[in-house]
C-alpha cells in the first residue's frame, strides 16, 4: 500500500513558453473579437486553475509524461506535466487544436 500523502490542491505553475503562447493567442482573439478573448480567459483561467484539484483530468498526452487538457467551449488545448512529489501542476505548452503540434523529441 502506498503511504503516500496527497496534498491537495497542487501548485499550478506555467512555463514561460506556455505562457507567452497563452499570451498570444488571447492577443491574437481580443484583436477581432474582445469579447470573446475575455469570455475565452475567464473560461481558461478556470479550467487550468481546476488542474490543482483534478490534475488527472485531462487525456493521455500525445507526448509521453503529459497530459492534455481540451478547454470546453474553446478551440485550445493546455498540455501539462504532473509533478506528484512537488505537488505541481506544470503547463509547458497552450496550443490551439488546430495547429501543427511542434515537435517534441520523446
Amino acid at each position: 500500500m502506498n503511504s503516500r500523502k496527497w496534498v491537495l490542491p497542487f501548485e499550478v505553475k506555467w512555463s514561460a513558453t506556455a505562457w507567452q503562447q497563452y499570451q498570444d493567442a488571447m492577443a491574437f482573439v481580443a484583436a477581432d473579437r474582445p469579447q470573446a478573448a475575455l469570455e475565452q480567459d475567464a473560461t481558461i483561467t478556470s479550467a487550468v486553475a481546476r488542474l490543482g484539484t483534478f490534475p488527472r483530468m485531462g487525456r493521455a498526452g500525445r507526448v509521453r509524461s503529459t497530459r492534455e487538457l481540451v478547454v470546453s467551449g474553446t478551440p485550445f488545448i493546455v498540455v501539462y506535466r504532473i509533478q506528484d512529489e512537488a505537488g505541481e501542476v506544470q503547463v509547458i505548452r497552450f496550443l490551439h487544436g488546430a495547429q501543427q503540434w511542434p515537435k517534441v523529441k520523446q
